[in-house]
């Protein structure tokens, strides 16, 4: 198997490493960048940027990142 295509198996589901990772540091990148900007005297603020990045991660990685997957519908004939 080629090292960048390489797939591993998380919760069921097939996906390759170098977009899992890419993924996880977006999203920990916007989570925390988030969070940092928030006003440090406002807990529930902080809560709010922080949701808000991990929101702006999540859909920049679905953005970023398309699918690996081929999916094959096959039709059933009845006797």
């Amino acid at each position: 198997m080629d090292k960048n295509n390489e797939m591993v198996e998380i919760w069921g589901d097939v996906v390759a490493i170098k977009s899992l990772l890419l993924s996880i540091i977006i999203s920990v990148v916007s989570t925390m960048g988030m969070f940092a900007l928030a006003p440090s005297n406002d807990r529930s603020l902080q809560l709010f940027f922080g949701l808000f990045g991990a929101v702006f991660g999540f859909v920049v990685s679905a953005l970023l990142i398309k699918p690996k997957r081929n999916i094959t519908v096959e039709s059933k004939k009845d006797d």
